[in-house]
């Protein structure tokens, strides 16, 4: 989502592209002194130096801020599995905040039109599973973001010097269970595609329903969330309620110990996640850590590590899956990036036949991409880019995805906001997403 700051003051309206440090709008940080830019996807935390792409507009005592991204890609996935195709990647987020009852009351309002820009059945991606289409699973395909992501109230209050409280409301929104969503991890800003981890990991991200408390001080998070467990079906316009209640619960610890590091651990059941298999619940832990600093160019370097594991029920062991990530932004222009993760996936994830004699496969994904920006000012960033991908598969596939080390390939344009400068860990900047 682009747009444009506006700024009242002295009942004249002015547009300016900057983020206003030492103003009633860089003032409404969060309580003790966290600097907004830790805040990532729901309630989860993130580097407090990590890089911020917004807008940002002050309304008398309300902060409005505009977040998004949105890719323009050509996809091709190579292989008897893989197909091509144009499509939108894309989120947009609109938030408001302003003081309240001696805390910070804050709104937000999130979309995708993924459903329209990809379609129901989503974008080719080899070797990715989760969600279905026309009652079938998803398979080598990234099913869409709903058309909405969240719908949100949070509010945050000291209630002493060392300790605050968190509680945060959705309709639709993100419990506290695993890392920061892959598409807000600044590690992955340029990285138009989902891991292929997403559901052992983040996939709770979008729910229809969830509460979460939380206890804080400058350093730590403790949070406990109430929610919905069932994943989003096939309509991606619509709110998903009907029969389902608050039946799943999580909680998180998040601990950032630097501004330049924040690490999270989580646990969480969720009740009959699956529509096709609707007996099934599962338990899912995982862990994270990342990393953000800025750099002597102007640039910022961004990393994380990911590990997220389910245990379905009747199985005695976890499913693991590992992932790290990266992300540097060079010399105003340029920027690196690339994904390496690790995982098995079962013949159900994969739709092998049921004649078949493979139980599961071990998957490994190499992904290295680039990016440039076409323009250097202005309040938006239009830049190119593209991205390649490598996975490594046992011998007893390469029949059906054409070889053992099946790729993909991907170009595209992406707009998002201008990046806003960063003062220090001492600076208070508007809420991120």
């Amino acid at each position: 989502m682009i747009g444009i700051q506006f700024v009242r003051r002295a009942g004249a309206l002015m547009t300016t592209g900057a983020l206003l440090f030492g103003s009633p709008l860089a003032a409404q940080g969060a309580p003790l002194g966290i600097p907004a830019t830790r805040a990532g996807s729901g309630t989860t935390w993130m580097p407090d130096a990590s890089p911020m792409h917004a807008v940002h507009a002050a309304a008398g005592q309300w902060t409005l801020n505009a977040h998004g991204t949105a890719f323009l890609q050509y996809d091709r996935q190579n292989g008897p599995r893989g197909s091509t195709q144009f499509g939108s990647i894309n989120w947009g987020m609109l938030m408001a905040a302003r003081p309240m009852g001696g805390g910070t009351l804050q709104l937000r309002g999130m979309i995708s039109l993924e459903p329209f820009t990809v379609g129901n059945s989503g974008y080719p991606l080899l070797l990715q599973s989760g969600e279905t289409y026309r009652g079938t699973p998803l398979v080598d395909r990234q099913h869409p973001h709903d058309l909405f992501i969240e719908l949100a109230v949070q509010y945050e209050r000291a209630i002493t010097k060392d300790l605050g409280i968190s509680l945060y409301a959705a309709p639709v929104g993100e419990p506290a269970v695993g890392p920061v969503a892959f598409m807000h991890r600044p590690s992955a800003a340029n990285d138009p595609f989902a891991p292929l981890s997403h559901h052992w990991q983040d996939a709770t991200h979008v729910v229809f329903g969830t509460v979460t408390a939380g206890l804080f001080t400058k350093t730590f998070k403790l949070e406990a969330s109430l929610f919905n467990g069932r994943e989003p079906d096939e309509i991606r316009t619509n709110f998903d309620y009907a029969g389902r209640s608050l039946d799943s619960y999580a909680g998180r610890l998040t601990w950032n110990p630097t501004a330049q590091w924040s690490v999270s651990g989580s646990f969480a059941y969720l009740h009959s996640p699956e529509g096709l298999t609707p007996d099934e619940s599962l338990l899912r832990i995982g862990g994270s850590a990342m990393y953000a600093r800025a750099l002597a160019d102007g640039g910022s370097l961004a990393l994380t590590a990911v590990y997220g594991a389910n245990r379905h029920d009747g199985v005695s062991h976890l499913e693991p899956s590992y992932l790290a990530e990266g992300n540097v932004d060079f010399r105003a222009r340029h920027s690196l990036f690339g994904r390496v993760e690790s995982l098995k996936k079962d013949a159900a994830d994969l739709a092998l036949a049921s004649s078949t004699s493979i139980a599961s496969a071990q998957i490994t994904e190499f992904v290295l991409g680039y990016a440039y920006d076409l323009n250097t000012t202005g309040p938006a960033r239009f830049g190119v880019g593209v991205r390649g991908s490598v996975h490594l598969i046992p011998n007893s596939l390469a029949s059906l995805y054409g070889s053992n080390m099946p790729s993909g390939v991907a170009l595209f344009l992406r707009i998002r906001p201008a990046a806003m400068a960063t003062m220090g860990a001492g600076h208070h900047h508007t809420m991120k997403q």
